[in-house]
């Protein structure tokens, strides 16, 4: 076990309420795994009582009057369109606003998701005002530039998110193994903080055959379900390959791709005899989970890829790379099916495997769901308090210390 893991065993959750200045460039409505995720720990903070001072670009169908809510402000900021990222905004820099609120009101501690031009400015209020800062890491983008023709921003891009991070008192990561990765390139004082699943939402339970039969899938068909961005960096060339791999064993199976992105319309023209469902959300996206039969996620840029658990969650059997969620929660064989990070060939080939073998696949869905069931979010909540205190603890003491060099009891 990691050296930090024992060391959270020993952490309580908050004794008090904190006030959390939340700093994001995405948040629902928005559809990312980004957005869901600092939803979700918004909502969860807000009925701990803790007070939530959210900090976002202002979205399309806000208005002047957008609603608070009880525990919760919202600041909003001017957003500019992040390229290549429809219905994104990216928020503008932000630095002396926001050491105005916060001198005048100050937050026990600054959370920064994401790392634009918006987060960079809170981090370097929050240091000018000696506020202690956890950020997260939630997405790769020094892996996508590579997928937009900007390779060459690579390095670069590499630098600044290292050195935004090494500004942090604390960053914390969805993954074991993501957390070794970035302590290995330079990255300090990383923690896990994992993702979990709504169990009560993606839920088996939600089987439709009625959807079913839109998507013309029978009751023994087989219904191969991609959930995620329609985009380059979701390596969608692969899925496409595997899929016909399938049908070729299984001429009844049908794809259906829920979700929506910059390449939606191409792949659309492309391969017309898919099933193109477009976004969903909410009960309706459970629906088109739970209705499915095998997950297939051919990406390789992800940081967790929450889409994994959902897919397990409802019941699914999952085939991803052995990184991020799946490496955390695929048991090879048991409970769905790894491919070697990379390795192309072998997804293809563990594709044509559970297209051949039914009695295998419908194994590996049983067990799926209990897997997905022991990711609560609870006990994600309780290690996020824990971390928050950790660094609220620790700048009390500092600032103890700094007293006592002054002469003052």
């Amino acid at each position: 076990m990691h050296a930090s893991d024992l060391l959270l065993e020993q952490l309580p959750v908050a004794a008090r309420r904190l006030r959390v200045a939340m700093v994001t460039e995405t948040f629902p409505p928005e559809i990312n795994g980004v957005a869901m995720t600092i939803g979700r720990i918004v909502a969860a903070l807000q009925a701990r009582d803790h007070q939530v001072q959210l900090i976002r670009p202002r979205q399309r169908g806000d208005g002047p009057d957008t609603a608070d809510g009880a525990h919760l402000e919202q600041v909003l900021r001017p957003g500019i369109p992040i390229p290549h990222y429809q219905g994104l905004n990216m928020g503008l820099p932000a630095k002396r606003l926001l050491a105005r609120l916060w001198a005048l009101r100050r937050p026990d501690v600054v959370h920064i998701a994401t790392e634009g031009p918006l987060g960079w400015s809170a981090m370097a209020a929050a240091r000018k005002l000696g506020i202690p800062v956890l950020a997260g890491f939630h997405t790769n983008f020094h892996s996508y530039s590579r997928h937009y023709g900007l390779g060459w921003l690579k390095t670069p891009i590499h630098a600044y998110l290292r050195k935004f991070h090494n500004q942090a008192r604390l960053t914390v990561v969805p993954t074991r193994g993501l957390r070794d990765e970035l302590t290995g390139q330079g990255y300090r004082n990383i923690e896990v903080l994992a993702r979990g699943v709504d169990g009560e939402l993606f839920d088996p339970a939600r089987r439709d055959p009625g959807l079913r039969g839109r998507w013309g899938v029978g009751a023994a068909g087989l219904a191969v379900l991609y959930v995620g961005r329609i985009a380059p960096e979701k390596n969608l060339d692969l899925l496409v390959r595997a899929f016909e791999a399938i049908e070729r064993i299984r001429p009844d199976a049908r794809l259906i791709l829920v979700g929506d992105g910059p390449d939606a319309a191409a792949l659309k023209a492309a391969q017309p005899r898919f099933v193109h469902a477009g976004p969903r959300t909410g009960a309706d996206l459970a629906a088109h989970y739970a209705s499915a039969d095998l997950f297939l996620f051919p990406s390789q840029t992800e940081t967790f890829g929450n889409v994994v658990l959902e897919a397990m969650a409802s019941g699914l059997a999952a085939l991803a790379f052995d990184y991020a969620a799946a490496a955390e929660h695929i048991r090879h064989g048991e409970n769905g099916v790894k491919a070697a990070f990379g390795d192309e060939d072998a997804f293809i080939d563990e594709a044509r495997r559970l297209a051949r073998r039914p009695e295998y696949l419908a194994a590996l869905r049983d067990r799926a769901r209990e897997a997905a069931r022991a990711a609560s979010w609870n006990g994600i909540y309780d290690r996020l308090e824990g971390y928050y205190m950790r660094l609220v603890r620790e700048g009390e003491i500092g600032q103890e210390a700094a007293l006592r060099k002054l002469g003052v009891d």
